[in-house]
């Protein structure tokens, strides 16, 4: 069950959805303490964190989010990017509940491609796609190009590896800034509504 981190004119809530990559996301990932940050907050659990998979995964990310009342902001990590992606680009129900996502760190395609056949669509949904210079997972042009293909926007943190704890990222301010924008966008959708 997840709790109401904000209301508006509408009683909409905004609830932040993570979305961890292969092997999940252990206590001391940033997305572990995102989650912490937040009182409204779901996880998209996978039957095997060991076996990614697009179709069953993405199909975690759907169910997750269909559960869910109010607006969505999603915080996706490596393969998680893939799924979520994945899930929201020929689901236009659950695109319109989703306001934003942040994709941190998206794992290659072509070192997943065991997994399922992954096309990046255009996302209709505000994004921002964070790479690094030196993620094992991700060549940085590889980055930047799969978030022009989604339509995204692009920041490039330089020397932070796969952007995961053995890389320093457990507390991470800067996660909790993207999504607090990208949530912000709801309250401002709400606040139109209500003054229209």
């Amino acid at each position: 069950m997840t709790e109401r981190i904000t209301r508006g004119p509408d009683d909409a809530a905004t609830t932040i959805v993570t979305v961890p990559g292969l092997h999940g996301s252990e206590a001391a990932h940033w997305q572990s303490w995102l989650e912490g940050e937040f009182p409204a907050t779901c996880r998209v659990e996978q039957r095997d964190w060991s076996m990614p998979h697009l179709e069953r995964w993405s199909a975690a990310v759907r169910d997750a989010i269909g559960e869910i009342d109010g607006p969505v902001v999603i915080a996706a990590h490596s393969f998680g990017c893939l799924a979520t992606a994945h899930a929201l680009g020929p689901h236009g129900e659950l695109a319109s509940k989703v306001k934003g996502i942040l994709f941190v760190a998206p794992a290659s395609p072509h070192k997943f491609r065991d997994a399922g056949a992954f096309d990046a669509r255009r996302l209709d949904t505000p994004s921002l796609v964070v790479g690094s210079e030196t993620d094992p997972w991700m060549p940085l042009d590889d980055a930047r190009t799969l978030a022009q293909r989604w339509n995204s926007a692009f920041i490039n943190l330089g020397d932070a590896g796969h952007i995961n704890t053995a890389a320093g990222y457990g507390p991470w301010p800067l996660a909790r800034h993207f999504v607090e924008t990208l949530a912000r966008r709801v309250l401002s959708d709400v606040e139109e509504r209500a003054t229209a």
